[in-house]
């Protein structure tokens, strides 16, 4: 069985850990940004928009192109639904899948067992399962408009020891809880995935908890989605060597 790709890459460079994240409406689209930056980033990152537009079809076709492709999806179902998802999506050839942390330990659990069990029946690689903390959205009023009491870093912190606990590769969660995170979980081999990665000077958008690609790196992320600021600029390929070069002000 393929190893997941943070085992064969132990030292990262800085465009290994770069996820471009292809939030695009139309398959045509996501293949300009890919003729533009697939030498120039390690991984591409296809959500709910793309998928909802062009299918698994478009997953299968840039898998069987080489590239490595983050599935995006967020599955928050009961067990049994959420683990047979993530089935198919390992059968697409990913590297990456995310379910919530928020659907539980069974959820958890069966995702993790059922496409493990299936990458090794069938002899395919076998995708890193992450498992999303708290959006980078949210806030604490956020939290508490949905019952949650504690805080984000709090919440974060639990959510991240849970996912460890039941075999997750690793979670996204904004950078500032990168450093909470690593205190929380000491496996070396849990990954950091972080979205929110802006130029010092660029607009948050909607996304509320952000840093610069270095910080985020020298806090101890071991990949970054970035989107907009690379997806939007008029020269993409620019656009990211500023963000990598960004440094802390």
């Amino acid at each position: 069985m393929t190893k997941p790709f943070a085992s064969e890459y132990p030292v990262l460079r800085p465009k290994d850990r770069i996820i471009s994240a292809l939030d695009v409406a139309t398959a045509a689209e996501a293949r300009e940004i890919i003729g533009e930056l697939g030498s120039e980033v390690g991984a591409f990152k296809i959500g709910s928009q793309l998928f909802t537009a062009a299918g698994p079809a478009l997953v299968r076709e840039f898998t069987d192109a080489g590239l490595r492709i983050f599935l995006d999806l967020k599955f928050h179902d009961i067990p049994n639904t959420v683990a047979n998802a993530a089935v198919e999506a390992a059968r697409l050839g990913v590297w990456m899948l995310n379910v919530h942390t928020l659907g539980g330990s069974e959820m958890m659990k069966r995702t993790v067992d059922a496409v493990r069990l299936a990458c090794e029946k069938e002899k395919i690689a076998r995708p890193l399962v992450i498992g999303v903390t708290i959006l980078t959205s949210s806030t604490d009023a956020v939290l508490g408009e949905i019952g949650i009491d504690s805080g984000i870093e709090e919440q974060v912190a639990k959510l991240a020891r849970l996912a460890a606990d039941c075999g997750l590769d690793g979670v996204v969660a904004s950078p500032h809880e990168i450093k909470t995170i690593k205190e929380a979980v000491t496996k070396p081999e849990f990954l950091i995935v972080t979205p929110g990665i802006r130029l010092q000077s660029a607009t948050k958008d909607d996304q509320k908890r952000v840093k610069t690609f270095t910080e985020a790196i020298d806090d101890g992320a071991d990949f970054v989605v970035i989107g907009r600021p690379i997806i939007q600029a008029k020269d993409r390929s620019e656009a990211l060597k500023q963000i990598i070069g960004s440094t802390h002000k």
